[in-house]
């Protein structure tokens, strides 16, 4: 199984959830790429099995609009019939952001792996207990 974790990270929060979720693949036997959303293309998403995106909540609960987002847009529409899961860390609101985006995600006629999993701030070591079993759940 080939899987793709792609993140945007401003404070190092959702890069730390990114890698933990790349353990928990790899401790299950996949094959794992980690990008940030500078360096992924919608070319590269019919490589993989399954695609992880991670991006904190900013602003007014909405995601990363300078390298985040326009990435994720061109993505979007590979996402038919994928299997994803959405990751990201916030520091206010209560994860509207995450719902709002796992909503446009099952529009987009993916196969969600599980609910979007958020951890607020930096993740302890509950928050990097459910992002490895996010990692392993990726696998199923």
């Amino acid at each position: 199984m080939k899987i793709a974790i792609v993140y945007w990270s401003g404070t190092g929060n959702t890069e730390a959830m990114a890698k933990e979720i790349a353990v928990g693949a790899r401790g299950k036997g996949a094959s794992v790429d980690l990008f940030t959303a500078a360096d992924f293309e919608a070319s590269k998403a019919g490589s993989y099995d399954v695609l992880a995106f991670g991006c904190p909540a900013m602003g007014a609960e909405e995601l990363e609009e300078d390298e985040f987002a326009p990435m994720f847009e061109a993505v979007e529409p590979e996402l038919s019939g994928k299997k994803v899961a959405l990751f990201g860390s916030y520091g206010w609101g209560d994860g509207e952001w995450m719902r709002t985006w796992q909503e446009q995600v099952e529009g987009d006629g993916a196969n969600m792996v599980a609910d979007g999993l958020i951890v607020n701030e930096e993740p302890d070591e509950d928050g990097l207990a459910q992002c490895k079993a996010l990692g392993e759940q990726l696998t199923a």
